[in-house]
């Protein structure tokens, strides 16, 4: 239960005075709130950390202001010079002075009778705000700030800058942040003495004092000693909540499953390809896994066309072979289905009988399915979201794959092996996303893991290029004779249908102009607006040669097999993260044709986006992408940590992200080591962090599992 002492920062920011609905609505669009939660609180306010500063400090006289420049000024009010009447577009304008000269306070639509209070004639004001020239005049443009002497500490000398939206003024959401940090409690310190006292680092509510309201520019830089102390606060919370996590499984019983190797063998006779040495280390692992009597949790990592679905079908096949049943879980309808396409022949070939539950199967092909589920006359089901829903009866679940694991919630992977009996379901996630080793543990720490480090034989590297937007003309002409030499291809665009307020090309105008370019009948739409059914057809039509072209937005990046594509075109890849690029990359190269991946991008390119683009060029190693990744984006985004169930960083994206990480994994390592019920005074005061950082929910799903 979260302690009392929070209890003021988790209310609901409705509760600070002046935010209203309206105001609400705004502040949820700017600050970054944690999936399932659908309105802003006081501590999300505070997490909402500023970007830079705008440094207020510089005072001079009028005569000696520099243009360009923000200063702050002590000025007497000398006379005001309203717009004509009738001409509306006309500035207001108040002249004012100090001993050294003149300066023109200038404002636009403006409320007379707001400014005549603002600026009596006669007085003296402190403003700040950009200095100007005009007309060999000194001005100012709507002064940031007009406060009367007796109000001069109001005007904030640093004032932090945040990302904001429209409608929203940084004035406004600084008053709501004001009220939030009246709100901090006094925390118990949770970081060992020594450890701060090495780093540097103050307290937590220092951190935060310092960050909202700097006394330096270098207070808010994600280097400086606040963010750092936060970001690690942040990253030791995580290692320590998937430590209990970890703990947690770990004391309780599982099931031992052992098979007798038939149904392999006759997998393995089927398949057109040897396994690699990867896979068969894996189905070891995951073998002497199963036959232990506690509850497995295994991460398969592996890139794109290492095959970790054959890997994960031999596991499967396991728990058939000791008279069970397995289940794997895609997080997508496209994905699932083609999992059954790659299993069905094998499972054909070995006696094992497979199933597909979406959300698509309705009636009564659904409930005779699940009749035939029920009654243990399906060995495997394949299927979405749909697996864990309550009228989904297995006769006797075993084991569970769960497919692209950051894409679902913990609470989602408990309701599926919660399916097994007692719930000692064994469990194999797998994610086709290379991560770097220094993430694993932030994301995955309460796994162990396996890795696929080769491709299977014969796979041909994809030459990858790089070419501007503006030779699009002369890439569809190649194009075009690609086509009529029968190759298939992906056009990936970042976008479903055009706008107004964006040059990102649109699926469906490329799909429309690459359809005038080639005839009609040769190119296809596929995007998530699109319904089920008309995503299979034009998948099949793609898969069976039917179509030449494939317009898509990303929905292809994971689980398309079409083997004779061979080419692989991404619009705007500048705007594409490289994990993205990687993955999307990897639907090309899976047949007997050379493949090519083009990215046309839009010059001129800043120096990261053209690091990431030589970087996709110069390499297909998925790991070392990963780090490349890392390294350009911080920890927070390379696990696609902004989809729907992934762990995502509040704070923690900051430099030297993999040393605080190693840091805080073995801090946690050591304290779960020596305290693992967290009784001691250093652990009480943990369980503060772990309530402050929002961990204890899977702490809590874990424990009720």
């Amino acid at each position: 239960m979260r302690p009392d002492q929070l209890a003021p920062l988790f209310g609901s920011a409705r509760g600070l005075t002046g935010v209203g609905p309206r105001l609400e609505a705004l502040l949820k669009k700017a600050v970054r709130l944690p999936p399932g939660i659908a309105a802003p609180r006081v501590v999300d306010l505070l997490w909402h950390l500023p970007t830079g500063v705008i440094d207020r400090r510089a005072a001079p006289t009028i005569a000696m202001a520099v243009p360009g420049t923000i200063a702050t000024l002590e000025v007497r009010v000398l006379k005001h010079r309203p717009s004509p009447r009738g001409n509306n577009k006309a500035p207001y304008k108040v002249a004012c002075e100090d001993d050294t000269g003149q300066i023109d306070l200038v404002f636009f639509h403006a409320d007379r009778s707001f400014i005549e209070r603002q600026l009596p004639v006669g007085s003296v004001r402190f403003i700040s705000g950009r200095i100007e020239h005009y007309n060999d005049r000194v001005q100012m443009t709507h002064p940031d700030y007009i406060v009367a002497p007796e109000a001069r500490d109001d005007l904030p000398l640093l004032e932090p800058v945040y990302p904001l939206t429209a409608g929203l003024s940084g004035k406004v959401l600084g008053k709501a942040l004001r009220q939030a940090m009246d709100r901090l409690p006094a925390f118990p310190e949770w970081q060992e003495s020594e450890w701060l006292a090495k780093k540097q680092w103050p307290t937590v509510s220092e951190a935060l004092v310092r960050l909202h309201r700097p006394a330096d520019a270098g207070d808010v830089s994600p280097g400086g000693a606040p963010w750092q102390r936060l970001a690690y606060d942040e990253l030791l919370a995580g290692q320590i909540a998937l430590g209990l996590v970890r703990q947690s499984l770990k004391a309780r019983p599982g099931r031992q499953t052992i098979g007798d190797g038939a149904i392999r063998t006759r997998i393995a006779a089927a398949l057109p390809f040897a396994l690699t040495a990867s896979q068969q280390k894996a189905i070891v692992d995951i073998a002497k896994d199963m036959s232990a009597p506690h509850r497995m949790l295994r991460l398969l990592q592996g890139d794109v066309g290492s095959g970790k679905t054959v890997v994960a079908l031999m596991a499967m096949a396991i728990a058939v072979e000791a008279g069970s049943q397995a289940a794997l879980m895609a997080p997508t309808e496209v994905l699932a289905r083609q999992h059954l396409e790659t299993i069905e022949p094998l499972a054909t070939a070995s006696g094992l009988r497979v199933g597909l539950l979406t959300g698509r199967e309705k009636g009564k092909p659904r409930r005779e399915l699940l009749e035939r589920l029920a009654a243990g006359e399906i060995d495997i089901l394949i299927g979405t979201h749909a697996l864990f829903q309550d009228d989904v009866v297995f006769h006797d679940l075993a084991f569970a794959v769960i497919d692209e694991q950051h894409r679902f919630g913990v609470h989602q992977r408990l309701a599926l092996q919660a399916k097994g009996r007692d719930g000692g379901t064994d469990v194999l996630v797998m994610t086709a996303t290379p991560i770097p080793r220094t993430l694993l543990m932030t994301h995955y720490g309460d796994l162990d893991v396996s890795r696929l480090t080769e491709k299977p034989a014969g796979r041909k590297p994809v030459d990858t290029r790089l070419a501007n937007v503006e030779r699009i003309e002369e890439i569809v002409d190649g194009l075009k004779r690609a086509v009529n030499e029968g190759a298939q291809i992906y056009w990936v665009c970042p976008l479903i249908e055009s706008t107004e307020t964006s040059e990102l090309a649109a699926a469906e105008a490329r799909a429309a102009h690459l359809t005038q370019v080639l005839g009609p009948g040769k190119v296809g739409l596929l995007h998530g607006a699109m319904s089920g059914t008309s995503k299979d057809e034009t998948m099949a039509a793609f898969s069976s040669g039917q179509l030449s072209v494939l317009v898509a937005t990303t929905v292809i990046e994971v689980g398309v097999n079409v083997p004779n594509a061979s080419i692989m075109v991404i619009e705007h890849a500048e705007r594409f993260g490289l994990a993205q690029l990687h993955q999307l990359r990897g639907r090309v190269g899976r047949g007997a044709r050379q493949s090519y991946c083009i990215l046309l991008y839009k010059g001129p390119l800043g120096e990261t986006a053209q690091a990431r683009l030589e970087m996709m060029r110069s390499t297909e190693d998925g790991f070392l992408i990963a780090e490349k990744d890392l390294e350009l984006r911080g920890g927070g985004e390379v696990l696609g940590a902004r989809q729907s169930g992934a762990p995502e960083f509040r704070v923690a994206e900051v430099p030297g992200f993999p040393e605080l990480l190693a840091a805080a994994r073995d801090d946690a390592t050591l304290l779960l080591q020596r305290d693992p019920r967290l009784t001691s005074p250093r652990g009480a005061a943990i369980r503060t962090l772990l309530y402050l950082f929002e961990c204890d929910e899977a702490v809590r799903l874990f424990h009720a599992a």
